[in-house]
C-alpha cells in the first residue's frame, strides 16, 4: 500500500471489506496522483447529525454534507510550512456521510460502494488541492475524477 490511511467508522455500519475496499481506492488514486510512499490520510465515516456538526463549525453552513475534506498543508493566514526529511507528508482527513452516500447512490441508480468510492476520491483530490469553485476547475477535478473510479472499477 501507498499510503498510511486511518479508517474510522463511528457509524459502525461499515463492513470491514467496504472499509479495506475504500483503502484500496484511495491508495489506487494516489498512485495515479504519485503521491510520495507512507504519506498519511485520515478517513473517518460519520451520521448526517455529526457532519452537519462539522458543516456548521468549520464552513457556517447548517445542514448535512456528503463530504468535507480538511487538508493540511493549506497554510492559514500566519502559518509556516515545515520542513523536514524524516517527516512524512500528513495529507488530511476526508469525513463522509454514511447516511447521505445510502440516498446518493439511491438517487443516481449505482451501488453504495460505487458512492462511497466516489466521496472517498472526491475528498482526497481536494486533499491534493484540487476543487471546483470555478468551470473550469471542475471539469479537471471531475474529469479526474472519473477516469481513476473507471479505471479502478467502480463505474456507474
Amino acid at each position: 500500500m501507498t499510503l498510511l490511511i486511518d479508517c474510522i467508522d463511528e457509524t459502525e455500519k461499515l463492513s470491514e471489506e467496504q472499509m479495506l475496499e475504500i483503502e484500496r481506492i484511495i491508495n489506487f488514486a494516489a498512485k495515479k496522483q504519485n503521491i510520495e510512499q507512507q504519506s498519511e490520510v485520515s478517513v473517518t465515516f460519520v451520521s448526517n447529525e455529526r457532519i452537519q456538526e462539522i458543516n456548521r463549525e468549520y464552513r457556517d453552513k447548517d445542514k448535512p454534507t456528503d463530504v468535507i475534506s480538511f487538508a493540511m498543508e493549506e497554510l492559514g493566514e500566519g502559518e509556516v510550512k515545515l520542513v523536514g526529511t524524516d517527516m512524512p507528508r500528513v495529507l488530511g482527513d476526508i469525513i463522509i456521510s454514511i447516511p447521505k452516500a445510502v440516498e446518493q447512490a439511491e438517487e443516481y441508480g449505482h451501488s453504495f460502494l460505487r458512492e462511497l468510492g466516489f466521496l472517498a476520491v472526491h475528498g482526497f483530490l481536494h486533499l491534493l488541492g484540487y476543487d471546483h469553485m470555478t468551470e473550469e476547475e471542475e471539469k479537471e477535478m471531475f474529469t479526474l475524477q472519473k477516469e481513476i473510479l473507471d479505471e479502478y472499477g467502480l463505474k456507474r
